[in-house]
């Protein structure tokens, strides 16, 4: 059989990519395991069609009482009107997670803050009573959402130990407020608030405020929030940037509160993988 000089460079070809492509399907099919692997660990809180897995709290209301439809699930989004403040709480406690959520700002802000910057929040490590935060929220460990300050830690708690932070700060407070610097004196507060580091020190409380550093995106468009928290640390990171760190973090487990605080806000996504 005559064997032409086309055939044997078309086999000594094969022969080199053979592995190649052998180890190519192996790292896809791993890869695809992995996803899968991970998909399966993750709970999504949200389940794009109800609130099943929550329950509502609105001051002066009490639970699961929402006569002007504050907390409602349309079109996979949940939509907080902001109307009333309360919260929607986890009837389940969390710890060691990686909490993954995607908001953005709706429509008009609420009195008594309708000229305000929008706001709201993600409370974890929530426990305790409902409402016993100002007749509103479970004692917390905030993560700020507002406009300018997304990313800040606010203590909700009973201003005792068993309540706390402690971060990296800069030497200078904005007003009385730490402010998180990476390599920073470690500081503790059992009230008040950490801003996240590039919170403008010209910030106002009034709607649309942007700061030259914001890591939010324009009021309409999506972000998405991340909360690591993994034993007594907390990490934040917004829009995959990393905007605060807190350690020491008391109390380390709890429910998870989403605010219902006179602006509206959406939810598209809310994830929790354990760690």
């Amino acid at each position: 059989m005559k064997i032409s000089m086309t055939s044997i460079k078309y086999w000594s070809t094969l022969c080199l990519l053979l592995p190649i492509l052998l180890a190519s399907c192996g790292s896809s099919t791993s890869s695809t395991t992995e996803t899968a692997e991970e998909d399966s660990e993750t709970i999504k809180l949200f389940n794009g069609e109800n609130l099943d897995g929550w329950y509502t709290f609105l001051k002066d209301r009490g639970r699961d009482n929402d006569p002007k439809s504050v907390f409602t699930v349309e079109d996979g989004i949940i939509k907080i009107t902001g109307e009333e403040w309360g919260c929607i709480t986890t009837d389940e406690e969390y710890e060691n997670y990686h909490l993954t959520t995607e908001f953005k700002w709706g429509g008009p802000a609420h009195a008594p803050r309708e000229d305000k910057a929008r706001d709201c929040g993600i409370l974890v490590h929530s426990i305790g009573e409902d409402g016993a935060y100002n007749g509103t929220w479970m004692l917390s460990i905030e993560v700020q959402i507002i406009e300018g300050g997304t990313g800040d830690f606010i203590v909700v708690g009973d201003k005792t130990d068993k309540f706390s932070v402690t971060s990296p700060s800069a030497d200078e407070l904005q007003g009385t407020s730490f402010v998180f610097q990476e390599g920073g004196e470690m500081k503790t507060r059992n009230s008040g608030r950490v801003n996240w580091w590039g919170r403008s020190p010209e910030w106002k409380d009034t709607i649309d405020f942007r700061g030259p550093d914001d890591v939010e995106k324009p009021v309409g468009e999506w972000n998405t929030l991340e909360v690591i928290a993994e034993g007594d640390t907390i990490v934040v990171i917004l829009n995959g940037v990393v905007v605060n760190k807190a350690f020491n973090v008391s109390p380390s487990k709890g429910r998870i509160q989403i605010q219902s605080e006179a602006a509206e806000i959406h939810f598209r996504k809310i994830d929790l993988k354990p760690l």
